[in-house]
């Protein structure tokens, strides 16, 4: 990602130029995956703070995620919930992609898990109400997120539950209905998308029964020594309960997660236009004020420790503060001749549509790839 340089003193930032590094200042880190990692940053003029995720665009080139990437970042740009992870900026310098994205000190569902084997019921409860709001606004857009799994889950301060991660998300529109292709984590897809049945936004409802199952109980519904037969288990297997469930967990709640981790998406739980009140309305939800949640105005039933929130495995790298950019070539007797600035052009190309500020969206360039969307068709996926 670069060597460490100095960073411009705050009198030298021009901040009427479109974001960059050097709007920011880099705080510690608190994540990293494939294409790059995640860190606090702070804007220095507002002050406010940011989870900077920066990837590497040639990375991304060579695993062949460009599409998936812009995908999501045009996702991202068009969605806005008070349980989803939103998008406040993004941008790009030579060799690098940067969503600058709400911040979640919290830490994931999976790191949590980890440290306690398993979760209290109602602050289980908490979080899946958490995530069935932003899923029930998502389905509203015809947006499925195909990935719901602890990693994805981020925990404000305040012990709220955030939808993260976005690179395998679908729209689907009335021409393309349906999606048949394998995206996701194999333990937490559907039947129907393992028998390649073709499906809708009705996996998300599977795996957020299996994500409930694993944060109650400590292991996943559907467990095998190989993938093939992982596949058959999930999609032949009865769901069985471990023997002391019922001391662990109440029927409630072991009731609530059958309805969801139904094989058929015509009769599992919220899988119909109008079945989320019925969703709401489950006992194990009894009690529970959906519009004070929405708003943030309930006190969670647990608090985090903050001192153990963050993987402590994480390495520190460097990030170089540019704000330079290269320009494309406006003939073709202009083009580059050295194979480093063919290979610069390439990654420019590539990313040409990728940045993005919440407060200027209206001044969005109208590319090929957001023509596509506005027009409701399937992203392009791997």
């Amino acid at each position: 990602m670069g060597a460490c340089c100095c960073k411009q003193s705050y009198e030298d930032v021009d901040f009427t130029t479109e974001p960059n590094l050097s709007h920011f200042d880099l705080q510690k880190l608190i994540g990293q995956g494939v294409f790059g990692k995640v860190r606090i940053v702070q804007h220095r003029k507002t002050k406010k703070q940011f989870a900077l995720k920066y990837m590497d665009k040639a990375i991304c080139i060579k695993q062949k995620a460009v599409d998936n990437i812009l995908s999501e970042r045009i996702i991202l740009g068009r969605i806005h919930h008070t349980f989803i992870t939103n998008l406040r900026y993004a941008f790009q310098d030579d060799h690098t992609l940067f969503l600058a994205l709400d911040p979640m000190l919290g830490g994931d569902l999976r790191f949590h898990l980890e440290q306690q084997q398993t979760l209290p019921e109602l602050q289980v409860r908490h979080y899946v109400a958490c995530i069935a709001l932003s899923l029930s606004y998502l389905h509203s857009n015809r947006i499925a997120h195909r990935d719901i799994k602890p990693e994805n889950i981020l925990l404000d301060q305040q012990n709220y539950a955030h939808l993260s991660d976005f690179n395998v998300a679908v729209q689907f529109s009335p021409q393309q209905p349906l999606a048949w292709s394998r995206s996701g984590t194999v333990a937490y897809m559907a039947p129907e998308v393992l028998a390649k049945k073709g499906y809708s936004t009705s996996v998300d409802w599977w795996s957020l029964g299996v994500l409930t199952f694993e944060l109650v109980l400590g292991s996943r519904p559907f467990r095998a020594q190989s993938k093939d037969i992982l596949v058959n288990s999930i999609i032949n297997d009865p769901l069985v309960f471990p023997q002391d469930a019922y001391k662990n967990i109440s029927l409630d709640c072991m009731n609530f997660i059958t309805n969801l981790l139904d094989k058929s998406p015509y009769q599992r739980l919220g899988c119909h236009t109008d079945d989320f009140e019925k969703f709401k309305s489950h006992p194990w939800f009894r009690g529970l004020d959906w519009d004070k949640l929405e708003k943030k105005q309930l006190t969670s039933p647990c608090r985090l420790n903050k001192y153990k929130t963050v993987k402590p495995d994480i390495k520190e790298d460097g990030l170089v503060y540019s704000t330079k950019r290269m320009s494309l070539p406006l003939h073709e007797d202009s083009l580059p001749v050295t194979e480093e600035a063919r290979c610069r052009l390439q990654l420019e190309q590539e990313f040409l549509d990728y940045d993005f500020t919440l407060m200027t969206e209206s001044n969005r360039r109208n590319s090929f790839y957001q023509r596509i969307f506005n027009q409701n068709k399937q992203p392009l996926l791997l």
